[in-house]
């Protein structure tokens, strides 16, 4: 029994070390687990943070690109001012707008956009900077911040000129566009370079073809209230009637702009001055001249003009026989003041040559190349063939009638309100092939293109 009583003994104290032994480790298990919960916690914490200042930083540069899309610089200015004028632009842009939240600050190599908060409760905020790297390029770090943790984004701009969409299309009118007879409007190389732009805010007959017509490319019209007309003899894109509207002729949300011509930008290559009481007006040669306001000239026989034709306003200027033209013809009229007293008629053949064919003694005009008429404020008229127009023709009222036609290397551009009229046998075909600068004598500047495959988070 006593044997017993003592074995009986030691389990007890046995029992009791083990249980002691269950509790230290069940213990430190419960430490540790708080432990890890804590560190868990903390991780989560950091994690939250750190996605929080990368989503400042995006947000950030989503701000950023679209004040830095809007920025325009002077196609006038040197590489060394660029980020100044990117700057001053940057800064009238937030000013008159109203925006009092970004700011801009600049000196001499650094354009800095301070802290801009985004949310007050997280403490996230963002700010930037931008350098320029070469003549061509600038590089913008957007750096999102969410209390002491950042995130930095790295992106670059090229710096580009402006391309003018407008320049796209075979003709683009802010007027409607109205064809009749047996005209055709065809591209040389593909149907696309015979696409049609037309605005004509203020008139929902904004196309129609009657007769015999035809555009091979697609029409695009601005006027979401326009009503297309096209019989069921004429054809947009391959197609007559109603398919023609269902599946060629769509509506753009948004307007595209014309760029702005400046007719004064050839003046100074003018050397003589036409005078109606001296000069002849039949079979002769007229090399960068001005035709003075009020002259109202009558060309016939065969004429050739070299260099720049300046024609000053009033003026109804009329050629009735064969022109041969190496150069551009300029109307100096007012864009927002168009006049029936202005205007350019070709009612014989023309022939067309670009101003690079001119010798050296005409000096930096051979650089003019891409526009064969430039007219704002001026109606201009086609009645007779040609082989090539070497250049765009832009005119404040377009008229083609009778057998005019040929081949435009460019666009046909119409400022005006009123239509634009396609009437008789005429036969447009566009070349646009190749065509990527900007023609002379419109309004150019150069403008921030974002590189997506720039972009980068480097490491602090």
């Amino acid at each position: 029994m006593a044997l017993i009583k003592n074995a009986l003994q030691n389990r007890r104290g046995a029992v009791l070390i083990i249980s002691m032994i269950f509790v230290l480790i069940f213990s430190t298990l419960a430490v540790s687990l708080a432990t890890m919960s804590g560190t868990n916690i903390q991780l989560a914490s950091n994690q939250h943070k750190l996605n929080s200042t990368l989503s400042a930083a995006h947000s950030g540069l989503e701000a950023m690109q679209y004040w830095m899309d809007r920025i325009t610089i002077p196609d006038s200015t040197s590489p060394s001012g660029y980020l100044s004028e990117v700057f001053s632009s940057l800064q009238n842009d937030l000013a008159s707008n109203g925006i009092t939240n970004i700011s801009a600050g600049y000196s001499t190599s650094t354009i800095t956009i301070p802290s801009v908060m985004l949310a007050s409760a997280d403490n996230m905020n963002f700010e930037a900077t931008i350098v320029q790297l070469n003549n061509n390029t600038l590089q913008m770090d957007v750096t999102g911040r969410s209390g002491q943790i950042m995130r930095t984004i790295r992106v670059n701009y090229n710096i580009a000129p402006k391309k003018h969409p407008i320049f796209d299309y075979g003709i683009a009118t802010k007027g409607p566009l109205y064809l009749q007879g047996s005209t055709d409007i065809d591209g040389l190389n593909e149907s696309i370079e015979a696409n049609v732009y037309i605005e004509s805010t203020n008139n929902n007959d904004a196309l129609s073809l009657t007769g015999n017509c035809s555009i091979a490319g697609n029409v695009s019209i601005s006027n979401p209230l326009a009503n297309p007309s096209v019989s069921n003899s004429s054809s947009i894109g391959g197609e007559t009637g109603q398919d023609a509207i269902d599946n060629h002729v769509t509506t753009v949300l948004n307007s595209i702009d014309f760029p702005i011509p400046d007719p004064t930008a050839f003046e100074q290559y003018v050397v003589d001055t036409f005078d109606p009481a001296t000069d002849t007006t039949t079979d002769m040669t007229l090399e960068n001249i001005r035709i003075p306001a009020d002259t109202n000239p009558l060309f016939s026989g065969h004429v050739t003009l070299k260099g720049i034709v300046f024609i000053e306003i009033p003026n109804i200027v009329t050629f009735t026989g064969n022109t041969d033209i190496i150069g551009i013809v300029i109307g100096n009229g007012d864009l927002d003041y168009p006049s029936e007293d202005n205007q350019i008629i070709f009612r014989g053949n023309v022939d067309s040559s670009s101003v690079s064919q001119l010798d050296s003694t005409f000096g930096n005009i051979t650089q003019e190349t891409g526009t064969f008429l430039l007219a704002p404020g001026f109606d201009a008229s086609f009645g007779g063939s040609f082989n090539t127009i070497n250049g765009v023709i832009a005119a404040s009222g377009i008229e083609f009638f009778g057998n005019a036609g040929g081949t435009v290397n460019g666009s046909v551009i119409n400022y005006g309100d009123d239509p634009m009229t396609l009437v008789g046998s005429v036969d447009l075909v566009f070349n646009r092939l190749g065509i990527t600068e900007t023609p002379a004598g419109f309004e150019t500047y150069m403008v921030l293109e974002f590189q997506p495959d720039s972009y980068s988070e480097p490491v602090p």
